[in-house]
C-alpha cells in the first residue's frame, strides 16, 4: 500500500492558526468592549459636563438682566413715591432754575448750571405743553436719576426714564451732551424700547426687553430693559436700562467646552452670539449651511423640556445643551460634537489592540515550540505506524511508555492492531458462508413481495368498489324518487274520461250536430276536451322531463364506474361545462332528500363562462356535498335549515365552490380526520364519500377543505379547481 500523502495542513499550523485566530477574536472583542465601555463614560462624563456647563453658564449670563430688572423694581418705587410726593407742590421756580426753552423751541437743561457728566440731561420736544403736571413729573424723574443714575452706572451704559408725551430724561456720564445735541422734534415714544412698555403691547406691566441693535454713537452692541410705571389705572412713565452686549458676545464665542462652542439666540431664531459672528457685521456672516444648521438647534431648542438641558442632534451627530437667560427669555446653548467623546475612547482602543496583538505574536511563537516538540514529532511516529498496519504489517513499535495521552494514544494503536489481524481471521472464515445465507434471504424477500403485492391490489379493488357503491348510491336515490314521481304522475292521468267522451259520441252519432249545439252536455264537451288534451300534455312533458332525469342520473351511474377505472386506462378528456349547471345538477340529484328533509336553499352563483374540468367527478363532488349538508341539519329545527351554495371566480385564477350548512358542525379534533377513508360521524354512514370527493378533487387540480367554527356551528365545504375558460385554451 502506498504512503500516506504529504499533509496539505499539518496539524501544529492549523492548530496555531486556530488558536491566533481566536485569541484575535478575543482580543478584538476585547478592543470593542473596551472602546464602548470608555465612549459610554465619556459620554456620560461629558453630557454631565455639558449640562452643569450650560446650568453655570445661564446663571452667570443672565445675572445682568436680573440685576436690570431688580434695579427697575428700585427705581421704580422711587419714582412712584417722588411722583406722589410732588402732587401739591409748586415747583414752578425749581423747573425754571434748572431748564430753559431753547431758540429751537425745545426745553433742555441750562447750559450754565448743566454737567452731564455728574448731572440727568433732560429734554421737551417742541410742542409738548408745559403745564404744572408736566414740570412735576420732570422734576421728579431729573431727582431720582440724580440720585440713582451714579450707582446704576457701575453696571449699566445709562439709566433713562420716557413719559407717554415724549418728555425723555437720560443719566449717560459717556453722552453728556446728547439732550442738548437731540432734534428738538425728537420722540422717544416711537422707539422700539418705549411701544414695549405700552399697555396694548405689555398687558402684564413687566419688564420687557428690546430687540438687539448697535448704537450710533459708541457703535457697539446693546439691548434695552424698559418696566412701565402705571399710577392711578394709566401709563405714567417707563424706566429704561442700554445694556452693552460686547462682553457677552465675545465671551459667549471664546469661553466654551473642549470642541464644542456656544451660540445665543432670540426666540425667534435670529442669532445674538454665534463663532462665525463677528462684532462688525453680525447679519452677513453665517454662511448658508450654518443658518440651516442654527434653524434645527433653535427648533430642538423650543421643543425641549425646561428640565431637559441637554437634546441630541443626530442628524448632525451633536448634542446641544440649552438654557434660557431669564429677563429678555434668549436661548443659551452650547454645541458638543459626538467626536469629541468617541476620539479619545477610539485612541484607547487602539493601545487595546496593539498590546493584544504583541501579546498574540508572543503567544504564537511560544506554543508553535510546544507543538513541534511534543505534538508534530509523535505523530508522525503514528503515522508511518499506521501505513505500515494498512500494508499488512502488525508489527508497529511505539513509545507506549510515556505518561500522557500520546503515551496511552500508542498503547490503544498496538491493541488495535492486534485485534485487526485477529478480525481480519474471523472475517475471512465468515465470508465463506455469508453468500449462501444472502441467497436464502433473496429467496424469502421474493415470496414476501409477491404476497404484499397480491394484498395490496386486493385492498385498492376493495376501497374503489366501496366508492363506486356510495357514489352509485347517491345516484340511485334520485332515480329511483324521479322513477316514482312518474309512476304517480302516470296513474293520476285521467284517460278514463277519454273514453267516456268516446261512448258519448258514439251514442250521439246520428244527431252529433244537434247534440254538440243544443244539448246541455253537448255544449261542454268540446271545452271539456279543450282543457282535457291540455292536461294530458302537461302530465307527458312532466313524465319526459323526469324520465329525462332518470336518463341523465343513470348516465352519470356509469360515468361513475368509468372515473373509478382511471387507473387502468386513459385519463378522461376535460369538456367545456357551466359550473351553475352542475350546481343546479347536484341540488336536482338531491332535490327529493331536500324537500323531504325541508331544507331552505340560497344560491351565490357568479355568472361564469364554460370552464375545462371533468363534468362527472366535479358532479360527484358536488352531489357528496350536497347529500351531507343535508343529513347535517337534521338536529336543526325545520324552520332554520340553510343550505348555501356560492360559485365565484378567485384572484388567483381559481374557481371556488362554497357549501355552507348551519348544521351540527364540526369538532375541532375532528377537522384533520373528515376526509380519512372510512371516517364518518353518521351511524348509517360508511366514510368513503368525502374520502373520494378529496381524491377527485386532487385528480382535477384543485383542493377540497373543511372550515367549521365547532359543533352547533355549522360547516362550509370549500372546493377550488383551477380557472380554464373554454375559449383561451382552443
Amino acid at each position: 500500500m502506498p504512503p500516506s500523502p504529504r499533509l496539505q495542513a499539518p496539524l501544529a499550523r492549523s492548530t496555531l492558526i486556530k488558536m491566533g485566530a481566536r485569541i484575535a477574536v478575543v482580543i478584538t472583542l476585547s478592543t470593542i468592549f473596551s472602546y464602548l465601555h470608555m465612549h459610554q463614560t465619556l459620554r456620560t462624563e461629558s453630557l454631565a459636563q455639558l449640562e452643569q456647563h450650560v446650568t453655570e453658564r445661564g446663571q452667570r449670563e443672565e445675572a445682568i438682566f436680573l440685576l436690570a430688572e431688580d434695579n427697575h423694581t428700585v427705581f421704580k418705587k422711587a419714582l412712584e413715591e417722588r411722583l406722589q410726593s410732588f402732587q401739591k407742590e409748586d415747583v414752578s421756580a425749581r423747573f425754571d432754575s434748572l431748564f430753559v426753552r431753547m431758540s429751537d423751541g425745545a426745553i433742555r437743561n441750562r447750559p450754565d448750571v448743566f454737567d452731564g457728566t455728574k448731572m440727568p440731561g433732560v429734554l421737551v420736544p417742541r410742542g409738548v405743553t408745559v403745564d404744572m403736571d408736566l414740570r412735576r413729573r420732570l422734576l421728579a424723574a431729573y431727582d431720582v436719576l440724580l440720585q440713582y443714575g451714579p450707582a446704576f452706572h457701575t453696571r449699566f451704559t445709562n439709566t433713562f426714564i420716557t413719559f407717554p408725551d415724549g418728555v425723555i430724561g437720560v443719566y449717560w456720564p459717556e453722552r453728556p451732551t446728547w439732550c442738548q445735541d437731540a432734534d428738538p422734534l425728537f420722540s422717544a415714544t416711537t422707539m422700539e424700547y418705549f411701544q414695549t412698555s405700552r399697555p396694548e403691547n405689555n398687558t402684564r406691566r413687566q419688564t420687557a426687553w428690546s430687540g438687539v441693535y448697535k448704537e450710533d454713537v459708541s457703535d457697539k452692541w446693546m439691548a434695552t430693559a424698559t418696566t412701565p410705571l402705571d399710577m392711578e389705572g394709566r401709563h405714567a412713565a417707563s424706566i429704561s436700562h442700554d445694556v452693552l452686549l460686547e462682553e457677552l458676545m465675545a465671551r459667549t464665542t471664546s469661553d466654551h467646552l473642549p470642541e464644542a462652542y456656544n451660540v445665543i439666540f432670540r426666540e425667534d431664531g435670529r442669532p445674538i452670539a454665534h463663532p462665525d459672528m463677528n462684532l462688525e457685521d453680525a447679519s452677513k456672516s453665517i454662511s448658508e449651511e450654518r443658518t440651516k444648521h442654527l434653524g434645527t438647534i433653535v427648533e430642538r431648542a423650543k421643543k425641549h423640556r425646561p428640565e431637559q438641558r441637554v437634546v441630541e442632534l443626530s442628524e448632525y451627530g451633536e448634542y446641544l445643551g440649552v438654557t434660557r437667560l431669564r429677563g429678555p427669555n434668549w436661548f443659551f446653548a452650547t454645541v458638543l460634537p459626538e467626536s469629541a467623546m468617541s476620539r479619545p475612547a477610539l485612541h484607547a482602543a487602539r493601545y487595546v489592540m496593539l498590546l493584544g496583538l504583541l501579546s498574540l505574536l508572543l503567544e504564537l511563537v511560544i506554543v508553535a515550540w510546544v507543538l513541534t516538540q511534543q505534538i508534530t514529532r509523535p505523530l508522525l511516529a503514528f503515522t508511518q505506524a499506521t501505513d505500515r498496519v494498512a500494508a499488512g504489517d502488525f508489527q508497529v513499535g511505539l513509545n507506549t511508555e510515556r505518561g500522557d495521552e500520546l503515551g496511552q494514544l500508542a498503547r490503544a494503536f498496538r491493541q488495535m492492531a492486534d485485534r485487526v489481524q485477529q478480525r481480519e481471521e474471523e472475517l475471512r472464515q465468515a465470508n465463506e458462508g455469508l453468500e449462501q445465507r444472502v441467497e436464502e434471504r433473496t429467496r424469502e424477500l421474493k415470496d414476501v413481495h409477491q404476497q404484499l403485492v397480491k394484498t395490496a391490489r386486493q385492498a385498492g379493488m376493495a376501497e374503489i368498489a366501496t366508492n363506486v357503491l356510495h357514489n352509485v348510491g347517491n345516484v340511485l336515490n334520485s332515480v329511483y324518487t324521479s322513477a316514482q314521481v312518474a309512476k304517480e304522475r302516470v296513474t293520476g292521468m285521467r284517460l278514463e274520461h277519454v273514453g267516456r267522451v268516446a261512448n258519448m259520441l258514439q251514442e250521439r252519432q246520428p244527431d252529433l250536430a244537434t247534440f254538440l249545439a243544443q244539448d246541455e252536455r253537448g255544449r261542454h264537451l268540446m271545452p271539456f276536451l279543450s282543457k282535457l288534451g291540455q292536461n294530458l300534455l302537461d302530465d307527458r312533458q312532466e313524465i319526459v322531463s323526469l324520465l329525462n332525469d332518470v336518463g341523465r342520473y343513470t348516465e352519470h351511474i356509469g360515468d361513475i364506474v368509468k372515473v373509478q377505472q382511471n387507473y387502468a386506462r386513459t385519463p378522461r378528456v376535460h369538456e367545456p361545462v357551466l359550473l351553475s349547471d352542475l350546481v343546479e345538477d347536484a341540488l336536482r340529484i338531491n332535490a327529493a332528500g331536500l324537500t323531504r328533509h325541508q331544507v331552505t336553499v340560497e344560491r351565490h352563483l357568479a355568472s361564469l363562462p364554460h370552464v375545462l374540468t371533468d363534468k362527472h367527478k366535479t358532479l360527484m363532488i358536488l352531489v357528496n356535498l350536497v347529500s351531507n349538508a343535508k343529513y347535517a341539519m337534521d338536529d336543526v329545527p325545520v324552520s332554520e335549515r340553510r343550505l348555501v351554495l356560492k360559485l365565484e371566480r378567485t384572484p388567483d385564477e381559481r374557481v371556488r365552490i362554497e357549501i355552507h350548512d348551519n348544521g351540527m358542525g364540526i369538532a375541532p379534533e375532528m377537522l384533520t380526520r373528515i376526509f380519512q377513508y372510512g371516517f364518518t360521524t353518521r351511524e348509517e354512514g360508511h366514510g368513503f364519500g368525502l374520502h373520494s370527493s378529496a381524491l377527485a378533487a386532487q385528480e382535477l387540480g384543485g383542493t377540497l377543505h373543511v372550515h367549521s367554527e365547532g359543533p352547533g356551528r355549522g360547516a362550509t365545504f370549500t372546493l377550488e379547481m383551477p380557472y380554464l375558460p373554454a375559449q383561451e385554451s382552443k
